[in-house]
């Protein structure tokens, strides 16, 4: 049994295809699959179910390939313990972002990162938490940036700031004069919200009662769109909440319909995240110094009240 073999089966149980695998190995088809097939029959299983399109694992070679992630990552922490040690920090970094953060975020950061550690190769994924979580758990990516507490025993958080929840309010409704407004004073029913898969969508709806029913009898939205939601409620169909730094980018023109809460406000826990098995360790804490320096200047406010993403969720109060 080899490392390489492990690492063959590995990409063919993600790929499910032995010739999109070995291309991602940089082999000939044929060569993957002698060493899996050796593989095989040295522990005389098989892995793979290959009469299946795409390809499966079988029952055993589910649990192998549990076992042959383990011992990859572990032979990788090698070279990892030794760059730490030499003070290296380079290499391809991968990181998925939460739509509703990166088109704010990425801007801040992206540059100073790259002046600063120039050998370091930062690949940005856009990607919903589930796919974040399900990226971080198979190593398709290294780390991740999301609205956090998740409560995932195998994620581990790294809390990068608090970002204050403002609500848009066009001049005819009924809260507009208001100069700030409470939380309970929203109605759900009223507000316009992102589409299924933003957590920004669940700590709204946290916010305000999540067992209330959202329904309109003759409009249905499903919008991934800030912009979209500031323009709708400029039409009359509602109001709607944004993340403080999307406020930033509001027209003057617009900004008079943007209104505060009262204290505590309501507001997100942005996290950097990673596998509790996380390798590339100095990278992760290469980039929360980076973002640190920069953001914790820029989102600076106390008395906010974390509005969890997770259902039935604890809100606490932070006041920095």
């Amino acid at each position: 049994m080899t490392l390489v073999q492990l690492q063959y089966v590995l990409a063919v149980a993600k790929y499910q295809n032995f010739t999109e695998a070995a291309r991602h190995c940089n082999v000939t088809q044929p060569t993957l699959s002698m060493q899996i097939q050796k593989l095989e029959e040295e522990l005389d299983v098989m892995i793979f179910n290959r009469r299946t399109k795409p390809i499966v694992l079988t029952d055993i070679g589910r649990r192998i390939v549990e076992q042959a992630r383990v011992i990859v990552d572990e032979s990788q922490r090698m070279s990892d313990i030794v760059e730490q040690q030499k003070g290296f920090v380079g290499g391809e970094f991968r990181l998925g972002i939460i739509p509703t953060v990166l088109p704010t975020l990425l801007p801040m950061f992206i540059k100073t990162f790259n002046k600063r550690f120039p050998k370091v190769y930062l690949h940005v994924y856009e990607l919903t938490t589930g796919e974040i979580i399900d990226k971080l758990s198979d190593g398709s990516i290294d780390a991740g940036i999301a609205a956090t507490p998740l409560e995932n025993e195998n994620i581990r958080e790294l809390p990068l700031y608090y970002e204050p929840f403002f609500a848009f309010i066009p001049a005819e409704h009924s809260l507009y004069e208001k100069d700030k407004i409470y939380s309970h004073e929203l109605n759900i029913d009223d507000i316009l919200l992102l589409e299924d898969g933003h957590c920004f969508k669940d700590n709204v709806i946290n916010l305000c009662n999540p067992s209330t029913q959202m329904k309109n009898d003759n409009f249905e939205l499903e919008c991934g769109s800030f912009s979209a939601l500031i323009q709708l409620a400029k039409e009359g169909y509602g109001m709607t909440l944004l993340p403080y730094l999307d406020t930033l980018e509001i027209k003057d023109s617009d900004r008079k319909f943007l209104k505060e809460f009262h204290k505590p406000v309501p507001a997100r826990e942005i996290s950097l995240i990673h596998h509790r098995s996380q390798l590339k360790i100095q990278l992760v804490q290469a980039l929360k110094k980076t973002i640190d320096a920069i953001v914790r200047g820029a989102i600076a406010f106390s008395d906010v009240q974390i509005i969890s993403p997770l259902p039935n969720p604890s809100k606490p109060i932070i006041n920095p």
